[in-house]
């Protein structure tokens, strides 16, 4: 009788923090109703995609250069939606009314 292992699908992962490190981890993580180990986690791998999309390269054919380039170099478009967004107060702006303490 042959044993089978199962796969293992996650891997461990040790790191050594300042004392002053993990208690900024732990509050933030506490504030979101989160373990340290899944915000940690969450964290590496959003710092890790932001690092990878900072280096992708987008590859366009001669005309589609063209037509971004052209797009670039005409006149700005003007985007209803998004001008009525930048028109909106921030949600942190006084809006009049008192604010709780």
């Amino acid at each position: 009788m042959t044993r089978r292992t199962a796969e293992r699908k996650e891997h461990p992962l040790s790191m050594r923090f300042p004392e002053a490190d993990i208690a900024i981890i732990d509050r933030a993580a506490r504030l979101q109703h989160r373990s340290r180990t899944d915000f940690v986690r969450e964290a590496a791998v959003r710092a890790a995609e932001e690092a990878l999309m900072q280096t992708a390269l987008i590859r366009l054919n001669p005309a589609s250069f063209n037509a971004f380039m052209k797009a670039l170099a005409g006149p700005p478009v003007s985007v209803p939606e998004l001008e009525q967004i930048l028109e909106r107060a921030a949600p942190w702006e006084n809006s009049g009314e008192p604010q709780a303490r």
